[in-house]
């Protein structure tokens, strides 16, 4: 699997289950803390192409998944 991008914030609880999930799992991930790298919700809708309400908002490559329940899912239907 491609490397997996997780757009997240602090103190968000799907946000460090995502990251979980990748560490269970052995995916190679980045963690971007939109606070601390200073993306709004505006610039993620840009980059996602909708609108944008929570995080985490993951990618798997270039491939923009969803949330923490999309990307559980994914992992799973790909038997990982």
């Amino acid at each position: 699997m491609q490397r997996v991008t997780i757009f997240g914030r602090p103190g968000c609880g799907f946000c460090t289950r995502a990251k979980e999930l990748c560490e269970i799992k052995s995916l190679e991930y980045r963690y971007i803390d939109i606070y601390a790298e200073g993306i709004s919700k505006a610039d993620l809708e840009k980059t996602i192409g909708r609108p944008v309400e929570t995080v985490p908002q993951i990618f798997i490559g270039q491939e923009y998944v969803g949330g923490f329940t999309d990307f559980e899912q994914k992992v799973a239907e790909q038997g990982l």
